[in-house]
Parts: C-alpha cells; sequence; structure tokens
C-alpha cells in the first residue's frame, strides 16, 4: 500500500527527465561501472549521463535517433549500452537498483513468492526443450551430418 513516505522516495519531480538516475541511485550504481581502459586517452564522457541516455530510451521506448540533444551522442549511450550489456554490467546494475528500491519498501531484497499465470504455464508445457532445439538447429549440410544430429536429437527428446 501506498503511503505518504513511499510517495515521497519515488518523487521524481526535480529531475530533468523521470528517467534520470536520482543521487542516490548513482551512488549506489557508480561503483558497479566499470573503469575506463588502462593506457588508453582519459574518459571525457560523463558516465552518469550515459546511464540517463540509455534509461531515457529504455523509459521511453524511443528510438536511438530520438535522444534529446541535452544527452550524450546516440552513437556513444548506444555502444555503451551494447558494451555494458555484453560484460554484465548493466544487468549488475539492474539487480542492485531491484533490491534497492524493495528493501526502501520495506520487503525482503529478494521475493519469497512468485505468481505464474495459466498463459505462462500451458506455453511451458507445450514448448519444452525440443521444440525450441529443433528451431535452433543449423541448417544440415550433408547425410553424415544429419544422422549425427539426428542421434544427438533423439537423445534430447
Amino acid at each position: 500500500m501506498w503511503k505518504p513516505e513511499h510517495r515521497i522516495a519515488a518523487d521524481r519531480s526535480g529531475l530533468r527527465y523521470p528517467s534520470d538516475l536520482t543521487s542516490a541511485e548513482w551512488a549506489i550504481v557508480e561503483p558497479m561501472v566499470p573503469p575506463a581502459k588502462h593506457g588508453g586517452r582519459k574518459r571525457t564522457i560523463d558516465v552518469r549521463e550515459i546511464l540517463n541516455g540509455i534509461f531515457y530510451v529504455l523509459w521511453t521506448g524511443c528510438q536511438w535517433q530520438a535522444l534529446p540533444k541535452d544527452l550524450p551522442p546516440k552513437s556513444t549511450v548506444w555502444a555503451y549500452f551494447d558494451l555494458w550489456t555484453w560484460d554484465g554490467t548493466l544487468e549488475r546494475i539492474h539487480h542492485a537498483l531491484y533490491v534497492a528500491v524493495r528493501e526502501q519498501a520495506g520487503r525482503e531484497a529478494s521475493p519469497t513468492t512468485a505468481i505464474i499465470d495459466s498463459q505462462s504455464a500451458k506455453g511451458a508445457q507445450k514448448g519444452g526443450p525440443c521444440s525450441t532445439h529443433r528451431a535452433s538447429m543449423r541448417a544440415r549440410r550433408s547425410r553424415v551430418a544429419s544422422a549425427i544430429s539426428s542421434s544427438i536429437r533423439s537423445a534430447f527428446c
């Protein structure tokens, strides 16, 4: 239930965009941002602004080309997004903010219960590994390869 203290904590009215990091959020996230590479030029871009750009795209669902001009260039923001997605930085940041929000709301850091609706349960029963395995297999090139892949397929299904 929303209480007055929750509304104050969730207030984002003082920010430039609702997706921007607050100072408290930045204090949590800053240690997780990888440092600049050694031996190259010093990092001239503000990493907090990079994250604000990434969060703006994720929050609004806009195209990269539609990033506002007061955020870093779209190519720079996208390059950091691609790098941090690949090395797991964004996943760590998401988890840290998720845990902080749950604790701020007076809940345990990780949920103790989960709800699965009937649509999800039905999809899991029908799909399974066999249907996704066949769809993700590479095209067959020879009879030898098809004999091998059929023996592998029979082992999984």
